[in-house]
Order: structure tokens, then C-alpha cells, then sequence
């Protein structure tokens, strides 16, 4: 199967479950059996939305077991990202070895301001050239320092057979990046904002990584699906109402927000971990009026 049919499609970056700052595996084995039975293209382990960085290493290679006990037909993505180019590696080639599909890298953010286009260039480059299997790229600035991947760099990392991709969760959305990828590279670009996610199929996207596909995985797919028959006044009519809810679900709260969405429709959303804190009450009933305004609860 090629990776443009691998990625193409809703991925839902999955929550990691926790209550009292304890991991709760059994409650994450609860949602992958969900997961497994949706339409999904796909999983992303160990992401921003999984807290990858709140989680001991004992407690990473704990949870993709879990994720290898339940992949089932879904194309999983693993992050892998470590600030130290060797330690990624590493941790990609133990990642390939328990029969993961793909990789994905978030940049370096920890010397935020020597990270330039040069200096991710021959990170990334080095990952690649190790890892067993195909890679994608994270761009995410609000999770790095700041830390951008130039556009002109992208297009370079796009000829490496290895890197097969990248998900942009920066605000302005993945078009900067579109505007420069030759289309004959075996190279795709997912969304991973909401915001950003149905506007970028027109321009070139192949899919998109969904925090709110945690909650409602079949309503974004549904988006998706919408897209691809061309049933273009639906697909609008879904964009806008799922931005709405995105908005009420982690305009403020983020992770917490997510998770407090799927305590709501009877998932193991849990808790955050420390420091992060639950989302309040208050919060909750918005979003819970939210979902009902929005008809996504009886």
C-alpha cells in the first residue's frame, strides 16, 4: 500500500488516560477497543494530545504495547521525538521493531533560537537515514519555543525516500508548506488543527490529525468523507459546526478539554497530568451545552 493511501484520511492523536497522576492503561485498552471499531484512517501514539512529554520511558513503551495489542487494521504513527538526534534514533528503531508503520518526529524546541533551517535539515536527515521506517515530520511552534521548519526546508527534507510527510499544527495552517512541494514527491501533508483541516484538502492536504477525533472520530471522518464525494455543502456545514466545537472543547483548556469531552460521551478521557489540572466545572458544563448546541448529544 502506498503512503499516500496510508495517510490519506481522519487520525485521531490519542489521549493518554490518567487519574491521580497514575497511568490508567486498562482505561486506554477501553478506548483503542472504540477506536478499533470507527471509522479512523489511523492512530497517533504518543503525541501532544498522548502528553508523550508527562510520561516516564518505562511508561511510553508501557502504552504502545498497548497500541500493538490493539492496532487491528489502523495505520499507527509513533512519536518518537527526543531533543538529542541519537536518542530519536533509537527510539525509532525500537519503535520499528514492535511493527509500527511510521514515525513521527516533532523538532528539537529546547535551544529554541540555534534551531535553523540548516541545523533541522541535517536532524531530521540523520533520523531518516537510521530509521528503519518511513518518517514524518511534526511542526508544531507552540510546542517547541517557537521553532518553525522553514518552507525551503521542507522542500529539501520532501527528496528524502524516507520522509514521507509532515503534520502542521502552526496557526496560519500547512499551506505555506503546499505552496513549495513538487507533486510528483512521494511526500503528504496533514493537517493537525481543526481550523485548518477542510480548507487544506482543497489546496493539496491528504488528511488530518484531529484532536477532537478523540471524541467524535466518525463525525470527522464524516467531514473528510464529505470532501472527497464533493458534497461540498455538507462538508461546509460539518467544518463549521465541529470549529464551533472545537473552539468550546480546547479553545481554553486545551488537553484538558479534550479529555473532560470524552468523560462526557462515556470515553476514558481521565484526567491530565501534573501540572496540568483538570478542567473546571464550569468549563465542563460549556462544553457539554456545547455539544448539545451542536447536536452531537441526545
Amino acid at each position: 500500500m502506498s503512503h499516500k493511501t496510508n495517510l490519506a484520511g481522519v487520525f485521531a492523536p490519542v489521549n493518554t488516560p490518567f487519574l491521580k497522576d497514575e497511568l490508567r492503561l486498562d482505561h486506554l485498552r477501553e478506548n483503542l477497543e472504540f477506536y478499533a471499531q470507527s471509522k479512523l484512517k489511523g492512530l497517533l501514539a504518543l503525541g501532544s494530545n498522548g502528553e508523550f512529554r508527562s510520561l516516564t520511558d518505562r511508561e511510553q513503551w508501557q502504552v504502545l504495547e498497548i497500541f500493538a495489542e490493539f492496532k487491528g487494521d489502523k495505520i499507527i504513527l509513533v512519536g518518537t521525538a527526543c531533543e538529542s538526534t541519537c536518542e530519536t534514533i533509537e527510539k525509532s528503531k525500537r519503535v520499528a521493531d514492535m511493527g509500527f508503520e511510521y514515525v513521527s518526529v516533532l523538532t528539537p524546541g529546547y535551544f529554541a533560537k540555534f534551531m535553523t533551517g540548516d541545523v533541522l535539515r541535517a536532524h531530521f536527515e540523520k533520523i531518516a537515514d537510521a530509521s528503519p521506517i518511513p518518517m514524518l515530520i511534526y511542526n508544531a511552534p507552540q510546542f517547541t519555543g517557537g521553532v518553525v521548519i522553514p518552507p525551503t526546508t521542507l522542500a529539501m527534507l520532501a527528496k528524502h525516500p524516507n520522509i514521507v510527510g509532515i503534520k502542521d499544527s502552526s496557526s496560519e495552517g500547512p499551506g505555506k508548506y503546499l505552496n513549495v512541494m513538487d507533486i510528483q514527491e512521494d511526500f503528504h501533508i496533514l493537517s493537525g488543527s481543526s481550523s485548518s483541516f477542510y480548507p487544506s484538502l482543497f489546496i493539496g492536504a491528504c488528511g488530518g490529525i484531529i484532536s477532537l477525533a478523540n471524541v467524535f472520530p466518525d463525525s470527522v471522518v464524516d467531514l473528510y468523507e464529505a470532501w472527497c464525494d464533493k458534497d461540498y455543502a455538507r462538508g461546509q456545514y460539518l467544518h463549521l459546526r465541529l470549529g464551533r466545537l472545537t473552539a468550546a472543547v480546547s479553545g481554553s483548556y486545551g488537553v484538558a478539554g479534550v479529555k473532560a469531552a470524552m468523560n462526557i460521551v462515556g470515553l476514558k478521557g481521565d484526567e491530565p497530568r501534573s501540572p496540568m489540572l483538570p478542567a473546571p466545572k464550569s468549563e465542563v458544563d460549556k462544553i457539554r451545552a456545547a455539544m448539545l448546541g451542536e447536536g452531537f448529544l441526545d
